[in-house]
């Protein structure tokens, strides 16, 4: 029965749907908001998007109808699809603690997209997540970028999106072992860089054996992936800043409690920001988090999304939707919020010629609601992926 579904979610995916999703409010978030508005998804792909008065919708089109409109959201960063509900060791796969330094492990060879967190995230609008090994030790491992509908691994849209890295108290190893320090974390991730430098500089590898470790670091220092890294105190942040310079490095920073104390840096560096959820449990590195550092990031035009990260305890993981109401009510306000976990995740993802807003050629990834999706009393009451209507009862 379970491989019968899979087959006709398949088949889905493939094809899409030909659908109209009306809106009172429709936030396209490559423009203002258009007041009933219509978003005409044809094969899987937007086709058309404007004023109701304007937009003719064809026959045999299946019409869903809602007060506001946005496209499917965005998580910059998790773990969902490796980390799991029951939160027990048989499906908590985001970290390998056996070595503090492990780049070749890939997201897509341990992400099960059955997981029932992908389908409850999903159910608020979420359609895309940037998710795989997650902090914990020095290189954890790939990252990867999938719908949350994709019927296998092999469906993602990046397999292999980032390199994940944790510099601080996270990747500090248990006593007597490596690293044990923050000087040594920098030291260890300076050599292996080092050495893959001058691996690509050999001018004859006829005869190189495959080294999946140093291909992995190959491909930082080549600029081929980026150097996604979980840091939180100040001081940590310029460290990572310093290195990401040093070796010519594709960085984002992730996490960045303290950011606000090094705003000028950050800014001056050009490294973009998934930022900590916005209520996350402020403890370890992480003491000095606010509520408001969203809004500090964006008036120091700072380029940022939010993320729902990972949740080791209740619930098991957070919803970017309600992280982003969050930081609106603290500073960012609505469209620049939602902007977070639409658009600019897309563009901080390199994925925004897909996914991101509502426009003609991009995927039709829609989320429909019954109100403002920033307020907690509203319910997600539709959910469009790739233009296969994936939810229609509210959340």
């Amino acid at each position: 029965m379970k491989s019968a579904l899979l087959m006709i979610a398949a088949a889905g995916l493939a094809c899409g749907q030909n659908v109209a999703v009306r809106g009172e409010v429709v936030y396209t978030m490559a423009g203002a908001p258009l007041k009933d508005g219509v978003v005409l998804v044809r094969g899987g792909k937007i086709e058309r998007v404007g004023p109701a008065s304007a937009v003719n919708v064809p026959a045999g089109f299946k019409t869903l109808t809602a007060k506001v409109v946005t496209p499917g959201l965005i998580d910059a960063h998790a773990t969902l699809g490796l980390s799991g509900a029951l939160n027990q060791p048989h499906d908590q796969d985001q970290v390998e603690k056996s070595a503090p330094m492990q780049p070749e492990l890939r997201a897509i060879d341990a992400y099960d997209p059955q997981e029932r967190l992908i389908e409850w995230v999903r159910g608020f609008g979420v359609t895309t997540i940037h998710t795989g090994h997650g902090p914990g030790v020095l290189i954890s491992g790939q990252t990867m970028i999938v719908k949350t509908n994709a019927v296998t691994a092999d469906d993602a849209m990046a397999p292999a999106a980032m390199i994940a890295a944790t510099l601080g108290d996270g990747a500090r190893a248990e006593q007597g072992k490596s690293p044990g320090t923050r000087s040594k974390m920098i030291a260890m991730l300076r050599a292996e860089l080092i050495k893959a430098q001058e691996a690509l500089k050999k001018a004859d590898k006829k005869e190189a054996t495959r080294d999946l470790r140093a291909e992995a670091f190959q491909k930082l220092v080549k600029g081929e992936m980026p150097l996604l890294v979980t840091v939180h105190k100040a001081n940590d942040i310029l460290t990572a800043i310093r290195l990401g310079k040093e070796f010519g490095l594709k960085l984002v920073l992730d996490g960045v409690a303290e950011a606000p104390e090094v705003l000028a840096q950050i800014k001056a560096s050009g490294y973009p920001v998934i930022l900590h959820p916005t209520m996350q449990r402020s403890y370890g590195d992480a003491e000095s988090l606010s509520m408001e550092t969203a809004s500090k990031l964006s008036a120091a035009g700072i380029p940022f999304a939010l993320q729902s990260g990972f949740e080791g305890y209740v619930p098991k993981t957070r919803v970017v939707l309600w992280e982003a109401g969050v930081a609106a009510a603290n500073g960012l306000g609505r469209e620049k919020a939602l902007a977070s976990i639409t658009m600019e995740a897309a563009k901080l993802l390199g994925i925004a010629q897909r996914v991101g807003s509502l426009e003609a050629g991009k995927d039709g990834d829609v989320a429909l609601y019954d109100g403002d999706p920033l307020e907690y009393t509203t319910h997600c009451t539709g959910v469009v992926i790739g233009g296969v209507t994936v939810k229609t009862e509210a959340r």
